[in-house]
């Protein structure tokens, strides 16, 4: 294999991915007051499938994907909604579970929640206060930015720009306007005892908390979107590299956001997509085909156009899937191994410089190309179908995609009835042939009619074709 190479925001250049038994891997989770959308879903979906084709190189990867439970949105919406905190964040947990298993994205090792970490960040805190780095003040506890001399070098920001009030929490206590919270005091449940005052943790302590916690003070791979870079990671960087004294990530990589139609997601213009609309229109093989089809640090914009393109690339891999699983032709074949192994080499060298998705997806939809190319002529044998399943499946994997597969009652029931049709047909009883095909159809299964033979596929419902 070749060595994984990620492009880092910190440094600005293309860093190896050093582990060769455990990769450790922390990505920002989501905020649980709301529904996932399809923003989340990019984001997700680029760090599971570097993690699955990290995987499929056999390097173990330790994966840990946060859930942010305590938040004054998560709050405001309890209140609204007159109830508490907990249960409001329990519904939107089970909710992202339920969406994010559709869309087949694996569980992380760990998923922790901030408010079953509050001594880890307490204890965080404590240290900071004892090296003088962190300060209280009538509203709670903060981080002393002056006191990291490299405050600034992930975003590329100056001090003097940022005094100039971009993103400043305004609070008259702070000693300097950029310095952040890491305690708030508020008597308001949900909140914790700590040496300070009652309250709840900031946002940013909770993901140096969790993530020191299990991962070690240092580790491969801290992931997000873009839009994660100031403040939320830069203030990462400062308070895990002041507690540890160690660089805190080895590579920083982030994610490119979702636009829709050119516009920025935004509740006040109502053009959110959640991530259960888009599942429900067009099923978790062209949500993630969609999510992978740019580079990943480059923004996507979310159009109908796009997906359609998705999800017709998506019925050729679903007859290239059932020509090559359904092979039985023994003739002596076209000797094609080259061909499909230096698909594959490609494909793994597109995801081994930096993560590459779209090159891939290149490589394994040219392969699709070929695939049905010798299928129309059909030129598909058992020896072709052996080598080059293996690299569908294997591509399938890393990919996150799932064909939709027949049981073995289907596939007797299935012949069963093409073999009724096939009588029917040289009877010339069209019209009997005809209600077979259309009875076919309505089990989800799609007839191949080749000169000498009809195959058949099952295809995924989608239902934005209707």
């Amino acid at each position: 294999m070749g060595t994984i190479k990620i492009f880092d925001t910190l440094s600005k250049t293309e860093k190896n991915l050093e582990s060769k038994e455990t990769a450790k891997i922390y990505v920002c989770g989501v905020t649980v007051y709301d529904d996932a959308h399809i923003g989340h879903a990019r984001t997700i979906v680029i760090f599971d499938t570097l993690r699955r084709f990290i995987e499929s190189k056999g390097i173990k990867v330790d994966f840990i994907q946060n859930f942010t439970d305590v938040d004054d949105k998560i709050i405001k919406k309890a209140d609204e909604a007159g109830t508490t905190a907990e249960l409001i964040s329990k519904k939107y947990i089970e909710n992202y579970f339920a969406d994010f298993d559709t869309l087949n994205i694996k569980r992380a090792t760990q998923h922790p929640k901030a408010t079953e970490h509050i001594q880890d960040m307490i204890n965080l805190i404590s240290d900071l206060m004892s090296k003088n780095i962190a300060y209280a003040t009538k509203n709670g506890v903060y981080f002393s930015v002056s006191k990291f001399s490299d405050y600034g070098k992930l975003s590329k920001k100056n001090i003097e720009e940022l005094e100039s009030g971009a993103r400043i929490e305004i609070d008259e206590s702070k000693e300097n306007p950029l310095d952040f919270a890491l305690w708030k005091f508020s008597a308001t449940k949900p909140s914790w005892d700590s040496p300070w005052g009652v309250g709840r943790p900031g946002w940013h302590i909770e993901c140096s908390a969790m993530s020191i916690k299990y991962l070690g003070k240092s580790f491969d791979i801290h992931g997000g979107g873009r839009d994660l870079i100031f403040p939320h990671h830069e203030n990462e960087i400062a308070q895990s590299e002041s507690f540890t004294g160690k660089p805190f990530a080895k590579i920083w990589m982030h994610a490119g956001m979702i636009t829709i139609n050119g516009e920025k997601m935004s509740k006040s213009v109502g053009n959110v997509k959640t991530l259960t609309h888009v599942l429900e229109n067009w099923g978790p093989n062209i949500i993630r085909l969609f999510c992978l089809s740019g580079h990943y640090s480059k923004p996507i914009d979310y159009t109908e156009e796009l997906l359609k393109e998705n999800l017709i690339k998506w019925r050729q891999l679903e007859t290239c899937y059932y020509e090559l699983r359904l092979a039985d032709n023994t003739n002596e074949s076209e000797n094609i191994e080259d061909v499909i192994l230096g698909l594959r080499q490609r494909f793994d060298s597109a995801l081994e410089n930096d993560f590459n998705t779209s090159l891939a997806l290149t490589e394994f939809f040219n392969m699709v190309k070929i695939i049905n190319g010798l299928a129309a002529e059909e030129k598909i044998t058992e020896s072709i179908a052996k080598i080059a399943m293996p690299v569908i499946e294997y591509m399938l994997d890393v990919l996150g995609l799932n064909v939709i597969k027949a049981t073995n009652d289907e596939i007797k029931s299935i012949f069963e009835l093409i073999q009724k049709r096939e009588e029917y047909r040289k009877n010339k009883n069209f019209e009997e042939a005809d209600a077979i095909r259309d009875r076919i159809s309505n089990m989800g299964i799609y007839l191949i009619d080749h000169k000498q033979k009809t195959l058949w596929m099952k295809k995924e419902i989608i239902n934005a074709e209707n």
